[in-house]
């Protein structure tokens, strides 16, 4: 299939290529997930790392069905709202920094299911990800197409572009963890990324304040 004839499709959103980049270079810019999705994989290996990734993908596909449904407009048009989500979702991001300061626990069973449950509450306590449904992704739907399929697909298509991009840093950090074996460097690289997902906290509370 040519390049015209894929645009020519009546449900593929004519911005779908823009925004698949848009939305790598988002994801590929440091921030909370990435960082403590580095220290979780160290700490307890990839197998929670992983998890943690499908829990951040399904927090994340919920935000945006939420946001395709218009129901996330309320965070954006709600002043209260917002900040009772912005500064959950920092305390959140502060807890996470402080199990990664004091380290995983490997051998409890219920690890996979606790690295899930927490990469679901961080999105959904996130609201400039939710904002990110209302505010970036109707700029790349064209309104003489059907607006609702358009949503969906790219609502879609971040959250493919999000899971890989996070999976991959799962991977990377379970490659790398081998260089950590002893104990030492160990805790002094998962220190420093906690160190590191604290500042992140900091910043997400100064950057989304809203005048």
């Amino acid at each position: 299939m040519s390049f015209q004839e894929l645009r020519l499709l009546p449900d593929l959103p004519h911005g779908l290529l823009p925004f698949l980049l848009a939305s790598l270079l988002i994801e590929l810019t440091p921030g909370p997930n990435m960082t403590w999705l580095a220290i979780l994989t160290l700490a307890e290996g990839r197998a929670r790392g992983l998890m943690a990734v499908a829990g951040v993908g399904l927090g994340l596909a919920l935000l945006g069905a939420l946001g395709a449904l218009g129901v996330s407009e309320i965070v954006q048009s709600s002043r209260l709202a917002y900040e009772i989500l912005r500064w959950a979702g920092a305390a959140f991001l502060v807890y996470l920094a402080w199990e990664g300061w004091r380290g995983g626990e490997r051998e409890d069973g219920g690890g996979e299911r606790r690295a899930f449950a927490r990469g679901f509450i961080a999105n959904l306590l996130n609201p400039k990800a939710a904002v990110f449904y209302i505010a970036v992704l109707p700029g790349f739907i064209t309104p003489d197409h059907a607006v609702a399929a358009q949503t969906w697909t790219l609502t879609a298509a971040y959250v493919v572009v999000a899971t890989s991009v996070h999976a991959g840093i799962v991977l990377l950090a379970a490659t790398l963890a081998p260089l950590l074996m002893q104990p030492r460097r160990a805790e002094i690289a998962r220190k420093i990324l906690s160190v590191g997902l604290f500042g992140v906290a900091v910043w997400f509370i100064l950057t989304s304040s809203r005048a």
